[in-house]
């Protein structure tokens, strides 16, 4: 084997990276373009398509589809990036609802920082062992998940981190987690 094919663990298969307004911008860029080292073809989600929004440090994203346009079926791995954005993000009705439905089959959802709010409103936490930003650790424990300050935890098809710190952590992870799982036919 070639280091090359080694690479490209997520050859074939399809990813998303969910972002709302004041997101931390290095929680999405980081596992954007990990995610296309890896092989996989990304896009970048949210509540609407073709938004332009800010990142807490003055960086913009453009995103290429909304949450709601999109199901399981589509995508392969979801990352939730952090910072301000899941709290507008855990409001819409469409990445809910693809948070569900990634849940129900078992893909990979990678979440960091504050992006656990967004699972806690999906309604998908309880019994789960998670982390996250410790200013939701309560929020977390009230959705019913067991919350442990680790820099990731994997939880079957589940993944998450603290903060930026933990992105090399948290990205090893998910690749790992997201090579293992079928290529769709």
């Amino acid at each position: 084997m070639t280091h090359h094919e080694h690479d490209l663990a997520l050859e074939g298969k399809r990813a998303a990276v969910a972002v709302g307004p004041l997101y931390e911008e290095i929680e999405a860029l980081y596992p954007l373009y990990r995610l296309r080292e890896a092989g996989a073809t990304v896009q970048i989600i949210g509540a609407e398509a073709n938004a332009t929004l800010p990142g807490k440090r003055g960086d913009e994203i453009t995103t290429n589809r909304a949450a709601g346009d999109l199901s399981a079926d589509d995508l392969d791995i979801l990352v939730i990036a952090g910072g301000y954005g899941p709290d507008k993000l855990r409001l819409d009705d469409g990445l809910r609802s693809l948070v569900r439905e990634f849940d129900e089959q078992r893909k990979p959802i990678a979440f960091i920082c504050h992006a656990g709010w967004v699972l806690a409103s999906a309604g998908i936490v309880a019994g789960r062992r998670v982390t996250g930003n410790p200013a939701i650790q309560d929020d977390l424990r009230n959705a019913g998940a067991e919350w442990q300050d680790a820099e990731v935890v994997v939880d079957g098809h589940l993944i998450s981190s603290r903060n930026p710190d933990d992105l090399p952590a948290f990205m090893r992870s998910t690749i790992e987690v997201a090579a293992r799982a079928p290529v769709p036919a």
